[in-house]
C-alpha cells in the first residue's frame, strides 16, 4: 500500500514527512520552512486612500438608491 499523500506537496520534500518531530519547526528558534523574519514594508497610503474611497462612493450609491426606492427618507 502507497501512502498518497506522500509526493502531493513539492515543499514537503524538502520539510520532512508530517507527524515528524522534524516538521514544521519543532525545535525552538528553527524554521523549518526558511520564512524570513523581515519586518513589513511602508504602509502604501494612496491604495489605502483609493479603497477608502470607493467604499464611500459605494455607499453614496447605496444610499441614493434607497432614497429613490422609498426605503430611506430624508
Amino acid at each position: 500500500m502507497t501512502d498518497s499523500h506522500a509526493d502531493a506537496h513539492a515543499s514537503d520534500a524538502m520539510a520532512g514527512p508530517h507527524g515528524s518531530a522534524a516538521d514544521h519547526g519543532a525545535d525552538h528558534g528553527h524554521d523549518d520552512h526558511a520564512h524570513d523574519a523581515a519586518a513589513d514594508g511602508p504602509i502604501d497610503l494612496p491604495a489605502w486612500g483609493a479603497g477608502a474611497l470607493g467604499i464611500a462612493l459605494g455607499l453614496v450609491v447605496v444610499i441614493g438608491i434607497a432614497v429613490a426606492s422609498g426605503t430611506l427618507r430624508f
